[in-house]
């Protein structure tokens, strides 16, 4: 299920089975790194969004959680986590961050959710068919991490 009106009426009418939260980390800068963060974002997008797809009716898929490159991860692993207490109050029983900024490892102790890393893979030259390889092997990997947390 994603942030959507539809999905929502969905989410509200069977609750009892969607008891996983996903949000994916999403770094901003228009530093030099604006292009990179641009493409690791989209990367992102279509990882989780095939996570979505694949294990619809059990969680659900909220937007990206949104800082910038240069506030301090302490700042955000404050915001982050109240966002992970609203969350669980609300039912989640899980609460999955993924991302593919290595910074949030340093800080992952901190974190009240559980953090998923993905390698930064850069897309802009590739071709559609290993594209969609790679997204599926991304995929793969995250489900299989996601159901051991399950277990």
């Amino acid at each position: 299920m994603k942030w959507t009106a539809y999905d929502v009426s969905m989410y509200e009418k069977e609750k009892q089975y969607i008891d996983t939260a996903v949000l994916p980390l999403l770094p901003l800068t228009f530093s030099e790194r604006a292009k990179l963060a641009a493409a690791d974002g989209e990367f992102m997008q279509l990882v989780t969004n095939e996570i979505e797809r694949q294990l619809k009716g059990r969680l659900f898929l909220f937007p990206s959680f949104p800082y910038f490159a240069s506030e301090t991860l302490d700042v955000c692993v404050e915001r982050l986590n109240c966002w992970t207490t609203e969350l669980k109050e609300a039912g989640m029983r899980h609460v999955f961050y993924v991302t593919t900024d290595q910074k949030w490892k340093e800080k992952e102790s901190m974190l009240t959710g559980v953090l998923f890393f993905l390698p930064s893979i850069p897309f802009e030259h590739m071709d559609d068919s290993y594209k969609q390889q790679i997204v599926y092997e991304q995929t793969t990997k995250l489900l299989n991490a996601f159901i051991s947390h399950w277990v």
